[in-house]
């Protein structure tokens, strides 16, 4: 087995890289990040609700990324559903050769929510159907691509969850947001502990701009300055290459 501490590989070697939530702000940003560190013949896995959007980055990333002979795949779903998540690990299925040397799992799909005092919540259903994108997903979705790609020697295996530091801080108001990134630090750590093969990684971006910085500063008024998608995804890329963080850590941009 190969160790998963080891310390700076420079690339990302031949590997699959699945990418949720990619077809715009951060997801799209970390997806050109990734396809410069990627190997020759390496596979890109966009995963997004829009179809369009994901073509149109399907076609600049081959053309940027010519030499290299990237293959990537738009997985236009709805990671709300189980078919979704089924459609995702279909298509990995097909591209998950034994050559590869690096599975990486970025799970960047989320959303956010009602900002709403707790006692407005009384329909589970609303809940639930935040929970499924934010929570069950995630959890499905890396279960289903550990399933499909086994420990074997030679094999480096990670995962990244996205995260906030609201899922080390509760904030009123914020019920929804705060529990479902408390949840799913709470479930990569589990599998951090569980999974000794793997390298788990709950990374906290910072304000971006992004159509969900743009809605907060609409619902509250607040200007968090947020800061150009790339600075963030650079730093994360720059975690993943260093590849010295411990598994199961929770790393917020402003502390590395």
């Amino acid at each position: 087995m190969s160790d998963i501490n080891s310390t700076n590989p420079r690339t990302l070697c031949r590997g699959i890289c699945i990418i949720t939530g990619a077809s715009k702000g951060f997801g799209q940003a970390l997806a050109y990040q990734v396809s410069w560190y990627l190997e020759p013949r390496s596979v890109l896995l966009l995963v997004a609700r829009s179809g369009p959007l994901l073509q149109e980055m399907k076609e600049e990333l081959q053309s940027a990324t010519e030499e290299q002979q990237l293959v990537v795949h738009c997985v236009a779903v709805d990671l709300r559903t189980k078919e979704g998540v089924d459609e995702t690990v279909r298509v990995a299925r097909q591209e998950a050769v034994d050559e590869i040397e690096h599975v990486l799992l970025i799970n960047n799909a989320a959303s956010l929510g009602d900002i709403a005092k707790f006692e407005t919540f009384t329909n589970p259903d609303e809940v639930n159907s935040y929970l499924s994108l934010n929570v069950s997903s995630p959890l499905a979705l890396t279960a289903g691509i550990l399933q499909l790609c086994p420990c074997r020697p030679g094999l480096r295996w990670s995962v990244v969850i996205l995260s906030s530091m609201f899922a080390l801080q509760a904030l009123p108001s914020w019920v929804l947001y705060c529990t479902a990134k408390a949840a799913r630090n709470m479930m990569f750590s589990v599998l951090a502990k569980e999974q000794q093969h793997v390298k788990v990684l709950s990374y906290s971006p910072g304000p971006m701009d992004t159509d969900m910085q743009k809605e907060i500063l609409l619902l509250t008024n607040v200007n968090h300055n947020p800061m150009p998608c790339h600075e963030s995804a650079a730093k994360l890329m720059k975690l993943l290459l260093d590849n010295n963080f411990s598994s199961g850590a929770h790393l917020d941009f402003f502390d590395v």
